[in-house]
């Protein structure tokens, strides 16, 4: 995985942005920050992947995960542990795994790496879908 391997990271948190962010970077990958609502296009164009923070009031992460779908763009999410219908509204929105706040804070590059090295490659064109 290269610097090349830009990585949507949907998140109005500062803090979650930055540790998001910074993971994505650990793992050898460019995140691409989206912080509201639009600009959540212009992070997922292009990107190999995507990661929502689903507690955001700056937009709707499942709004958010349905859009990456359409897009093609493989997405994962993070949210509150107690919030059990919400990360099940997530996976149904196209979210491929949910995580705990703390669980990816505790195992991130771990859980990160992994994601980010079975992405798809992109295409001979360019693409990321």
């Amino acid at each position: 995985m290269t610097a090349s391997a830009r990585i949507a990271v949907v998140a109005d948190d500062l803090i979650w942005a930055t540790r998001l962010a910074d993971g994505v970077r650990s793992c050898g990958a460019l995140p691409v920050p989206a912080r509201s609502a639009a600009g959540v296009p212009a992070a997922l164009d292009g990107a190999r992947g995507a990661i929502v923070d689903l507690t955001s009031r700056a937009y709707d992460g499942l709004a958010v995960l349905r859009t990456a779908a359409a897009a093609g763009v493989p997405a994962i999410a993070v949210g509150q542990h107690d919030e059990i219908e919400l990360r099940r509204a997530a996976r149904a929105a196209g979210a491929t795994r949910v995580y705990a706040y703390r669980a990816l804070f505790e195992h991130g590059q771990r859980e990160l790496g992994g994601w980010i090295g079975s992405l798809p490659a992109p295409s001979v064109s360019g693409s990321a879908r």
